[in-house]
């Protein structure tokens, strides 16, 4: 392990937020969120729009670990969020949580491979729920971005490595139609997918990046294929 990554890394400040404690977020787990600061994409229904376009954060990995330590026996674990938590180099920060004790979820768009392997490979990571955004005609319409590679990429690592990881979408009605969400469990499968697929309805917060409301149309969930087994939450 490079002693200059290891410094240089923990002491950046990119971390814009911290939920010191949840047992909704990483199932089965009492566990805090760190929410990094920054994301490669521009989803339409983002309502995390501050942490997407902050250019800096609030607290360094330092602080972070610094809270963990008072946390030891009482959180299980650290969901790693955002933004886009693997646009950072993670693994000097998450080779601590680990020495700590704790389990790691990572929250992810699935577009940076190369650091999320690295992560797997080096065992650092207990649980993964990766975003599936839209199928691949619309990726680009909704996620404002050209990814919709790397992120195949990925997924298929995820499918064919020994970690637990849930595929999950967001649905606003108006973006994403039955039609839509067959095409991606029928992609899932097709790659191998066999577990819980989720369907998490659009939270309208009122602020969200494209300023979207409520759906104007309503999602037929009778018109869903049984393709996988899903989960609405």
């Amino acid at each position: 392990m490079s002693t200059n990554r290891e410094n240089s890394s923990l002491s950046a400040k990119v971390i814009y937020d911290l939920t010191s404690f949840t047992h909704l977020d990483y199932p089965d787990h009492l566990s805090c969120i760190v929410w990094f600061s920054g994301c490669n994409m521009r989803c339409d229904y983002c309502y995390n729009k501050d942490i997407v376009f902050a250019k800096d954060g609030k607290y360094s990995y330092d602080d972070i670990l610094d809270f963990l330590k008072t946390r030891v026996n009482l959180l299980e674990a650290v969901v790693l969020s955002g933004g886009e938590a693997s646009s950072y180099d993670l693994v000097p920060f998450c080779r601590k949580i680990k020495e700590l004790g704790f389990k790691i979820k990572l929250d992810t768009n699935g577009t940076n491979f190369l650091h999320i392997k690295e992560l797997i490979e080096e065992d650092l990571l207990d649980y993964v729920a990766l975003d599936y955004k839209a199928p691949k005609a619309k990726f680009t319409q909704i996620t404002h971005s050209n990814k919709f590679d790397e992120f195949s990429k990925t997924l298929d690592y995820l499918i064919k490595r020994d970690i637990e990881f849930e595929a999950r979408t967001t649905l606003h009605a108006d973006l994403l139609d039955a039609a839509d969400v067959n095409d991606i469990m029928a992609d899932l499968k097709e790659r191998g997918y066999k577990t819980l697929f989720y369907i998490q309805e659009f939270l309208d917060t009122g602020e969200n990046i494209a300023g979207l409301n409520a759906p104007k149309s309503k999602f037929e969930r009778t018109l869903l294929h049984d393709t996988l087994e899903v989960s609405f939450r």
